[in-house]
């Protein structure tokens, strides 16, 4: 949400805003997988500007006793403690592991976790580094949205769609979790960081699902006990 290089942003927005009118009759909780944000910043006294729609009903919400979980991404990764507190997220910034109705479950937004990709890995180190924050927070707000603005301005135009099976096992992030499931079981790897829909079977041993984004697939993952499926939020929008 918020990307100046997309021009529908109030659009998916509401349509966002929309689908969570929708889930929140049956949802028992909600896992936001990060990039919620094309940027994110607190400083002491200022949050970004917009989002009411969706930060009201997130809030909403958590006010009725619905857990609603919040992964850092690479673009929001800068939440502090404004969002927890004003909204009730409970706010992740690495990975979680957790049982949903008696599944075990590996979440995370993803970034970080593919050993290839050395160049993020050494940005990230710098993206939460505590002295370059108190840094970055010494720039003037305007300013400092409008470089992270610019920052970010291509990278989430990518197509998304249903990747082929061999793309995903060549994936930094399965590979990571291929090497996990050696020492701890896992039934489901979801994350997100590519923007693209996948889900995988992994030998039989667990699923890896990636859940897509909403810029083109306006994607989501719903788990009913049973199993894990992808859907897509009115596909005509």
């Amino acid at each position: 949400m918020g990307a100046p290089a997309l021009q529908n942003n109030r659009e998916r927005e509401i349509l966002f805003s929309r689908w969570l009118d929708d889930i929140q009759e049956d949802v028992a909780q909600l896992y936001l997988m990060g990039d919620i944000f094309d940027f994110w910043y607190e400083y002491k006294k200022v949050a970004p500007r917009g989002f009411t729609r969706i930060l009201g009903r997130i809030a909403d919400l958590t006010d009725r006793g619905i857990p609603v979980h919040f992964f850092t991404g690479n673009h929001d990764v800068w939440v502090f403690d404004y969002l927890g507190e004003e909204t009730g997220v409970i706010v992740h910034h690495e990975e979680f592991i957790t049982e949903i109705k008696g599944k075990k479950f590996f979440l995370a937004h993803g970034d970080g976790l593919d050993a290839d990709d050395k160049g993020y890995r050494l940005l990230k180190k710098i993206f939460t580094n505590k002295p370059m924050q108190w840094l970055f927070s010494r720039l003037h707000p305007n300013f400092a949205f409008w470089l992270a603005h610019k920052w970010s301005a291509s990278s989430r135009l990518s197509k998304s769609d249903y990747e082929d099976d061999f793309m995903v096992v060549q994936d930094g992030m399965y590979k990571f979790a291929a090497d996990f499931l050696k020492t701890t079981p896992v039934d489901y790897f979801v994350m997100g960081h590519r923007h693209r829909m996948a889900m995988r079977d992994m030998d039989g041993k667990a699923t890896f699902v990636l859940l897509g984004d909403w810029i083109n697939s306006f994607s989501y993952g719903v788990f009913d006990g049973e199993k894990f499926q992808l859907k897509k939020y009115n596909e005509k929008a």
